[in-house]
């Protein structure tokens, strides 16, 4: 992956749509990106893109909510990684928009609960534009229609060395396909949550939205709910 020269305005963002990226290969390139934020060698960087199935385990991690065994998650192709953001259990996959916001917290003036409310709020502004009324769940992170859950967002605050605050990473993910909830999360109990369902923005609107447009109308939601604008750095795969 590679950019375009940089914007000076320190409050610009680097986004972009990335297309399908290996959920290590994603994860490695967080890191990475975010020490280079962190020595100012790069932007505020938000990446969207979307994961080949994979479920990832969370620091609030319960075993018991993975219901496949290893050969079933070999039989259908679904990768497991234990990983460094809050939250339990989840299902990545085709169909569903990752979006991994990697900013400065001190910069965008947020503490850590209000952070992962503005998250909420982008999606839920999003979908509102089509009529589609979601909201939160008090003792719930994530975006719900009714009691199903549509996006869940699970985080990791990383400690600035040369700015007082943190840098964020790991992020939202945004279910866009129809009937993936029957697909990836049939196979756990996704966040540990039994008593509500899954749903998707397709599902609910019977449209046939892509992924790459989702994340197209959604990251002006973004820019406006952070008080950033788009660099004219873009993000583009190697």
């Amino acid at each position: 992956m590679k950019e375009t020269e940089p914007n000076t305005d320190s409050r610009a963002v680097a986004a972009g749509y990335i297309g399908t990226v290996p959920y290590a290969e994603a994860w490695e390139l967080q890191k990475a990106y975010v020490k280079e934020i962190d020595r100012e060698e790069r932007l505020e960087t938000l990446l969207l893109l979307q994961h080949p199935p994979t479920y990832t385990m969370g620091s609030d991690r319960h075993p018991e909510h993975l219901l496949l065994d290893e050969d079933e998650l070999k039989e259908k192709g679904i990768s497991l990684f234990e990983i460094d953001r809050g939250g339990d259990i989840t299902y990545h996959g085709p169909g569903q928009l990752v979006g991994y916001p990697l900013l400065y917290l001190d910069a965008v003036g947020l503490d850590l609960h209000a952070y992962l409310r503005s998250l909420e709020q982008v999606i839920i502004d999003w979908l509102g534009q089509y009529g589609i009324e979601a909201g939160r769940k008090p003792e719930y992170t994530g975006v719900w229609v009714k009691d199903e859950k549509i996006a869940a967002i699970g985080v990791k605050f990383n400690k600035a060395r040369r700015r007082r605050g943190f840098i964020t990473s790991h992020g939202f993910a945004l279910n866009i396909k129809s009937g993936i909830a029957s697909e990836g999360f049939a196979g756990i109990v996704p966040c540990g949550i039994q008593q509500y369902g899954v749903t998707s923005f397709n599902d609910l609107t019977g449209l046939n939205k892509t992924v790459e447009e989702a994340a197209a109308e959604l990251l002006p939601y973004f820019l406006k709910q952070f008080g950033l604008h788009l660099s004219e750095k873009t993000l583009t795969q190697e």
